[in-house]
């Protein structure tokens, strides 16, 4: 009886108690360790912001200062400040200084595909 409790749970569960050990031992070959995975949660947060998200949609396809962001967002400068530092704080956005201007783009193309894939993924 208490064998069914624990197998018999649903289409999305295992029904039976069997181990695949190689591709077990295979998958956690792969295991990175947790201070990369607690950077990594910490940098997947960063973009579960929608207004860092528009910033970084829009210097994906322009490198821009903040007044140009805030203007393009209806935004204080002030406020897209502080979005840009958290960005930068996390190495997804850089910037250029330009006279008494800071002209952002993202980081890499890492950033590029992150979100080009992340756009591609909810509009499917």
């Amino acid at each position: 009886m208490k064998e069914d409790k624990l197998y018999n749970v649903g289409d999305d569960m295992c029904s039976i108690p069997v181990l695949h050990q190689e591709p077990i031992k295979r998958a956690k070959e792969n295991l990175l360790n947790e201070e990369a995975y607690m950077e990594l949660s910490d940098t997947f947060k960063i973009f579960g912001n929608p207004t860092r998200l528009k910033i970084l949609s829009l210097l994906a396809v322009e490198d821009l200062c903040v007044c140009d962001i805030s203007e393009a967002l209806d935004m204080s400068q002030s406020a897209v400040s502080h979005q840009l530092r958290t960005l930068r704080s996390k190495n997804l956005v850089k910037f250029v200084k330009e006279g008494k201007q800071a002209r952002y783009s993202l980081a890499d193309r890492h950033v590029t595909e992150i979100l080009k894939i992340g756009i591609e993924h909810v509009l499917e």
